[in-house]
């Protein structure tokens, strides 16, 4: 019906979002009821944090809400975190709070005021017959949304289940601070989380591993009896008062997906929609700025459908960001027993910017003591010196500064002859002019066969080697201090395809040479050549090959090699149990996988100059059920560290085609976290680091050594200098060329 009209509005559960919904919705007029099974004054949990933002939506949408909640709120700016005795304060924050119930009753007295009908203590009619007696129904019914399951085959709900257990409890007084504290116990590492959210009272979370929560008996305790242990474990924090819980249970965080959010007049809204982990603390604010969302809709669209979808497409960006956020979040308590060896301040900075919302110029902005302090630990030489500027060194290589210019195929290679022509240097050289200390080749093929397509370079001849050794002697002359490093590879299933802009992965349509595989699995079963699987004689073969290049590199001068185990080619397709059905020792168990690899490894090693270093790509995870996984990242790089490669380059997937990578910012940099805090190896991270704010997050956060980018340098071959520009660094790490001198400043676009 058209939304000029009076609508009959269900809404099914009466938690913070149900209600608000249902309160902005009668405010425009339209007549509503509420159904909540529990009490008025029943619910779970105790405090609510809401950010200035969703308060400003509130107060646009309705002041006397927002007057009834600001006369509540208990407001704090510090983070404070203990961990193994030591304090670290970080200011700036800016904190709303209040206790749940609170805010149930602001919202039951504005629905009452408005007219909104309120059925507590009655279960809501089914959905679908709500539907057909109402013009709308809104599903508030939480993470185990009745309605999302009984039209689950149309809302299409994915839920995944997190590594941790935790129990939401409350001490009988007000916390400072927003308070993380670690606790490293006999049984694993146990963490809490605290808030005030009135004068005398705070939340208290605590959370751990599932199997530090059995291994400490909590699996066997009630409620009062794990609020008592989790006193005890959390005693100097509570400065020996008690906790206690309400209906509290220790429980798993499920994350909730829906791939539609309405069907036909049925809309989800907050936890039956979506859910982000309460270490970000969104739940209430993503349900609470749904019914602004829904409510705005209602009121420009023409009718309900408009109306929902509407909805829809202006609230999941927003969700599926705070979703990604809260995923890092998540996943960085699950594996903090692998953070708690760092240096204090550094474990501060690392919590505080997990999901990558916070940074490191945000946090500047918030805090610039506690930051500066953090940047001295790093090893920033003064105040002006961003840590993306500071120093590495690998073996005999000292790197002036932490950007690499990512290894990028280019494909243009002429005439199918692998060798790097005007094209190359002139890429090549322009990325070296840019002020990147590192820079890297695209992948160079070590024989005919081993290359992608035909436009891809090689090292397998003595022509090719020597216009490698002109654009090296051109970086080294034009650009002094600028390392280049060179990326050795074989493409495997993945070869004998066109040029990417061509159709990427697709055969080529004639000139076709015979390609070779760990396991004789096409990469695109029914489209791609079937690979010969390499015997033992071949596998020789592919290692003198590969060692014959890494010393062609030598002698052309590069100072920085580096061996391709990713994105599915040759040697990658051993790893990866997807690829590699291999019977013989070299298939089989992950130590099977990676013989030959490691031997490949060695063979380079061998030939290359002892004080040059060696680095190896891998593919941290396939995005795809049975394949590498993060554990295993971890032994296939702690197998090459013990080999010698001096760091690694850790990327992901483009294994088997039907991946489902989790896309977003800086989405590959936790698998590269993950192994340098396991190991202690040096990393360099990539996949979609844009900013130069985020490569200075993730150095002083100790998730890598170097970062690098690849598309930035496409659309600005002078990111590094133009980084340095932007933060007024002027320093020895980042010089501008002499010619290029009096553009080190940012032109005027107009007059102001």
């Amino acid at each position: 019906m058209p939304l000029g009209n009076t609508l009959d509005v269900a809404v099914i559960g009466g938690g913070p979002g149900g209600l608000y919904a249902a309160a902005l919705l009668a405010r425009q007029g339209h007549r509503v009821q509420v159904w909540e099974r529990n009490a008025p004054d029943d619910t779970f949990g105790f405090g609510v944090v809401l950010s200035d933002e969703t308060l400003g939506g509130i107060e646009r949408a309705d002041t006397d809400v927002y007057r009834a909640l600001g006369a509540e709120f208990v407001r704090w700016d510090d983070i404070d975190i203990v961990h193994r005795g030591r304090l670290h304060t970080s200011g700036g924050h800016g904190f709303a709070a209040l206790g749940r119930r609170r805010l149930l009753h602001v919202l039951h007295a504005r629905c009452t005021a408005l007219g909104v009908t309120l059925r507590f203590r009655t279960p809501a009619p089914p959905a679908d017959a709500l539907a057909a007696s109402h013009d709308l129904v809104v599903a508030a019914d939480g993470v185990h949304s009745a309605t999302r399951q009984s039209a689950a085959e149309h809302f299409r709900p994915t839920l995944t289940s997190g590594r941790c257990r935790y129990i939401w409890l409350a001490a009988d007084f007000a916390f400072d601070a927003f308070r993380f504290e670690i606790a490293e116990t006999e049984h694993g590492v146990m963490q809490l989380h605290a808030y005030p959210y009135a004068p005398d009272a705070s939340t208290v979370i605590v959370e751990m591993r599932e199997e530090v929560w059995r291994a400490a008996g909590l699996d066997l305790c009630d409620e009062a009896e794990s609020a008592d242990r989790c006193a005890k474990v959390f005693s100097e924090a509570l400065r020996g008062r008690p906790l206690h819980g309400n209906r509290s249970a220790w429980t798993g965080f499920r994350t909730v997906v829906n791939e539609r959010w309405s069907h036909g007049n049925t809309v989800l809204l907050g936890d039956a929609a979506h859910t982000a982990h309460f270490s970000i603390g969104s739940g209430t604010k993503l349900a609470v700025e749904d019914a602004l969302a829904l409510a705005e809709a209602v009121a420009a669209e023409p009718d309900v459908p408009a109306a929902l979808a509407a909805y829809e497409a202006a609230r999941r960006p927003a969700v599926a960001s705070t979703q990604r956020a809260a995923a890092a979040s998540m996943r960085w308590f699950e594996e903090l027993a692998g953070y708690v060896d760092q240096p204090e301040r550094q474990f501060a900075f690392n919590l505080l910017t997990r999901s990558r919302r916070v940074t490191h110029g945000n946090l500047r902005l918030r805090d610039e003591r506690f930051t500066r302090a953090v940047e001295r630990d790093f090893g920033c030489p003064d105040d002006r010196t961003p840590p993306m500027f500071t120093p590495l060194t690998l073996r005999g290589l000292t790197l002036r500064n932490r950007v690499v210019v990512s290894p990028m195929d280019m494909y243009s290679a002429a005439d199918g002859d692998g060798l790097p022509g005007d094209f190359h240097l002139v890429h090549l050289g322009a990325r070296a002019l840019g002020g990147a200390a590192l820079v890297m080749t695209e992948m160079v093929c070590v024989s005919p066969q081993g290359r992608i397509t035909p436009g891809c370079t090689g090292l397998y001849t003595d022509a090719q080697a020597a216009a490698w050794r002109r654009i090296a002697d051109f970086v080294h002359t034009s650009a002094p201090g600028t390392a280049l490093g060179v990326q050795l590879g074989h493409s495997g299933r993945k070869g004998s395809t066109k040029l990417m802009w061509e159709g990427m992965d697709d055969p080529l349509p004639e000139g076709n040479w015979p390609v070779a595989a760990a396991s004789p699995l096409p990469y695109r079963p029914g489209v791609s050549q079937v690979p010969r699987a390499l015997d033992r004689r071949d596998l020789a073969a592919v290692r003198a090959d590969f060692a014959a290049a890494a010393a062609r590199a030598a002698g052309c001068g590069f100072d920085l090699l580096e061996l391709h185990c990713a994105h599915g080619y040759l040697l990658s397709g051993f790893l990866s149990p997807l690829a590699n059905h291999r019977e013989d020792a070299y298939g089989g168990p992950l130590e099977n996988r990676l013989r030959f690899p490691l031997e490949v490894f060695d063979a380079v090693r061998e030939v290359w100059p002892e004080d040059r270093p060696m680095t190896v790509r891998l593919s941290a995870t396939d995005w795809a059920p049975g394949g590498t996984t993060a554990e295993d990242a971890v032994r296939i790089a702690a197998a090459f560290a013990e080999h010698g490669a001096d760091a690694i380059d850790v990327s992901t997937g483009q294994v088997v085609p039907d991946e489902a990578p989790e896309f977003g910012r800086s989405y590959q940099t936790p698998y590269a976290d993950r192994i340098r805090n396991a190991l202690g190896v040096p990393v360099i991270a990539v996949g979609a680091i844009s900013s130069w704010d985020d490569v200075n997050s993730l150095l002083l956060a100790g998730r890598a050594d170097l970062c690098a980018l690849g598309r930035p340098h496409l659309y600005d071959p002078h990111w590094t200098l133009h980084a340095a520009a932007d933060q007024e660094y002027a320093g020895p790490a980042a010089p501008w060329p002499a010619p290029y001198r009096a553009g080190s400043r940012k032109p005027p676009t107009g007059k102001g």
